[in-house]
């Protein structure tokens, strides 16, 4: 798991491995620490191998803390692994992939 977050016009947050129960607690940790300044996240998950309900619940509740600021994410660069469970879960007419 490697975990790369970029501040700037958007914070992006690129996430690299198995979004997992494991992972998801480790990156909901690093994300309390971060002061999100920007309006809108990039969750980037060029590099994501597999997501898991651990992982779509940690979307889940970073978009709503981010709607409760006036902020807003997207999901970018999903693998056919990932779309397919997006899919599947129906997470992709919850959050806003790209």
């Amino acid at each position: 798991m490697n975990i790369e977050i970029k501040h700037g016009k958007e914070m992006i947050i690129a996430f690299e491995g198995r979004l997992d129960t494991v992972s998801s607690s480790e990156l909901s940790k690093k994300l309390e620490k971060e002061n999100i300044t920007e309006d809108l996240v990039i969750f980037d998950m060029e590099k994501t191998e597999y997501i898991s309900s651990a992982g779509l619940r940690l979307l889940i509740s970073l978009k709503k803390s981010l709607a409760e600021k006036g902020k807003s994410l997207e999901i970018h660069s999903l693998n056919e692994v990932c779309k397919e469970v997006f899919r599947v879960t129906g997470f992709n007419n919850v959050l806003n992939v790209k």
